[in-house]
């Protein structure tokens, strides 16, 4: 007899519970933990039958006591020590979300050697300690779930491990830092120069007091190094990947890349070559006419080309209490579905890929082929010939050459649109350029990506 595959969540919620509640121990209690809470308490019926079970929280370590008890009330054991959530008889798995590399990194490896689940949103614990805490869980035979320290609201992590999981994922490439595009979103919109577009960051809450891990690269660079991971089956290379904030960039070429019909995107980029895998955060420019182009203020977004499924793109927020905590309870519904089988199969954990050995090549700097954008200040418009001049005998392709916009204050710039070529051979041109006597003032460099498919 014909059944329909698609049964409706009512259909579910008549389902007798699998298995006993499973019991949620959680250290932090901030923005994502008070977020997680809220939310399981308000979707708990929806939840437990897409899960199988009950998902409780039963205790919580914090380091304000009463505030904690503020948000989860009655019912919720609370403790200041950390430790005593990690060895919680009563407790199947543990929710990090408190932050940090040092303190926590303690922390997971004494719930997994107790045999808990983690689920974590701590991009920086994973890429720094990652290799250790998932051998650890790997010989406790316990699994490690961190969809909310990738993209927060976005499921990337599951789309690379079960929607693609019969592809050869060629390159990822996201926006994968709200902060930062939210300042170069106001840098291109309204014409703010970078100090400006930051200090409005700040004030609506988008950037911290000290935000140097997001306007730096380094926050990007813990995510992509998971993604990495993740596409190609590597172990966690974060000191490897290629890192260039935003902090330089110039308003002048935000408005020299609209010009030239591009916008500017702090990107990730972990691409696969023959030779090896390229692992890169840097701004860019893409372009406008493009979907990442359109992704704007504090959204995020991650674009993966692989064989048989071609492009996809995810869309989704890149911050807030609610839409981290909706991946962190995604990952404790897995959890709540392992019931006695391999957990690394079925939970977003990098399985066996954390020891591999023969793992791909990151690529150095110099070996690394991309498109590139120039701005030559010049001393006379004349002078264009000279620039061109310059590149042909570096042996650069040039695919377009005009003269900015002319703006108060500012002299001629030239902008070039180079072709492919290794970042040692621009490198070496840039130089050469700026000893022209043509040449008045500092070569401005950026990638350029077409994300084609």
């Amino acid at each position: 007899m014909y059944r329909d595959p698609v049964e409706s969540l009512e259909s579910l919620h008549s389902r007798p519970a699998l298995n006993r509640t499973l019991r949620v121990g959680m250290i932090g209690i901030g923005t994502v933990g008070s977020g997680t809470f809220r939310v399981l308490v308000r979707n708990q019926a929806d939840i437990a039958a897409r899960a199988g079970r009950a998902i409780e929280l039963v205790i919580v370590a914090a380091r304000n006591l009463a505030r904690a008890a503020g948000i989860v009330g009655e019912g919720v054991a609370l403790t200041a020590d950390p430790m005593q959530v990690a060895a919680h008889p009563d407790v199947d798995v543990v929710v990090e979300v408190a932050g940090g590399t040092g303190p926590a990194r303690d922390w997971v490896l004494a719930a997994i050697a107790h045999g808990k689940h983690v689920v974590t949103a701590n991009k920086a614990l994973l890429a720094v300690h990652g290799a250790e805490i998932f051998a650890a869980a790997r010989k406790q035979g316990v699994a490690v779930a961190y969809e909310g320290a990738v993209a927060v609201s976005i499921p990337i992590v599951k789309a690379l491990r079960e929607g693609l999981a019969a592809n050869r994922i060629e390159w990822v490439a996201g926006i994968i830092n709200g902060t930062s595009n939210f300042i170069l979103s106001k840098m291109r919109d309204e014409g703010l120069d970078f100090a400006a577009a930051l200090a409005q960051a700040q004030a609506l809450g988008y950037a911290e007091a000290d935000p140097s891990f997001d306007i730096e690269g380094i926050d990007a660079a813990h995510k992509l190094s998971l993604l990495a991971a993740n596409a190609f089956g590597m172990p966690l290379r974060f000191a490897d990947v290629q890192v260039e904030g935003i902090t330089a960039l110039q308003e002048l070429d935000v408005a020299c890349a609209e010009q030239l019909g591009y916008r500017i995107k702090l990107l990730g980029v972990a691409r696969r070559q023959a030779s090896g895998v390229e692992l890169r955060v840097q701004p860019a420019l893409v372009p406008a006419t493009h979907l990442m182009a359109q992704v704007n203020g504090s959204m995020n977004a991650v674009m993966v080309k692989s064989d048989a499924a071609g492009l996809t793109m995810y869309y989704g927020a890149g911050a807030g209490s609610e839409q981290t905590a909706s991946a962190v309870i995604a990952d404790l519904v897995d959890v709540a579905r392992l019931d006695g089988v391999n957990a690394a199969q079925h939970v977003p954990h990098l399985g066996v890929h954390e020891h591999a050995t023969n793992a791909l090549a990151v690529l150095p700097r110099a070996a690394v082929h991309t498109s590139h954008y120039l701005r030559v200040p010049v001393r006379a418009v004349s002078q264009i010939q000279a620039v061109t001049a310059c590149l042909a005998e570096q042996k650069v392709p040039v695919r377009q050459v005009a003269l900015a916009a002319e703006r108060p204050g500012i002299g001629p710039q030239v902008l070039v649109l180079t072709g492919p070529v290794a970042q040692g051979t621009l490198d070496l041109s840039v130089h050469a350029l700026q000893a022209r006597s043509e040449v008045a003032g500092v070569v401005a460099t950026l990638c350029v990506e077409l994300l084609e498919g």
